[in-house]
């Protein structure tokens, strides 16, 4: 049985998010595991050393972990389910650089806004920290209102991968004090992601 290890809220969310569209409309029958990441949960660190989610445990009992890895897998498991794309098309390419921007950019401007501890220590450096990164998370935001202009999805009128992944992040601006309305095409966004039946399955299951 594939399972899939989360936290709740956390980045996890969006492979929570494909499994349950696939369990929906494909007949998947996955495990959910949830984990708690700031009080060192032994059930994870015996899965995962580093700790992290997502962790995903395959049928065969292998593990893989990090997003950039687990949602492209999921996107393939199930190809008629549509969550990805061919091999060799410009589309896959274009799920994937979504994932990369997200994966390296936007997962990271979130964290000096939330966590300014982790860039320093000294509390009067907070106040810095957090503007510095509302700054560089306004910028990126600029560039995706820009491409979600005039489109359903990410890439286009079809759901996919990416989406999972990108909705997760823009659907929690209001985490870090940043409206959404603020940005039409993001707004709209946000607000059919959070209609997904799949998205509302993992928001009560997760209970965020």
């Amino acid at each position: 049985m594939t399972t899939l290890y989360y936290a709740p809220g956390a980045c996890s969310f969006a492979a929570h998010v494909i499994l349950r569209t696939l369990e929906a409309s494909h007949g998947l029958k996955p495990a959910f595991i949830s984990v708690k990441l700031r009080q060192e949960d032994p059930t994870i660190h015996q899965v995962n050393p580093l700790g992290r989610v997502p962790t995903l445990k395959l049928d065969n009992g292998e593990l893989l972990t990090e997003n950039g890895a687990i949602l492209p897998y999921l996107g393939d498991l199930i190809p008629e389910a549509g969550l990805f794309a061919p091999t060799g098309t410009v589309e896959r390419a274009r799920i994937q650089e979504w994932i990369g921007f997200i994966n390296s950019d936007i997962h990271y401007a979130f964290r000096p806004i939330g966590r300014p501890e982790f860039y320093n220590v000294n509390p009067e450096t907070h106040d810095v920290i957090r503007s510095q990164g509302r700054a560089h998370l306004t910028k990126l935001l600029n560039h995706i209102e820009k491409r979600l202009s005039n489109l359903t999805w990410a890439v286009g009128e079809r759901f996919t991968i990416a989406d999972a992944y990108l909705g997760y992040f823009l659907r929690n601006l209001s985490r870090v004090n940043i409206p959404s309305e603020q940005y039409p095409s993001i707004n709209a966004y946000v607000a059919r992601y959070a209609a997904l039946p799949a998205v509302i399955a993992a928001t009560e299951a997760e209970k965020i």
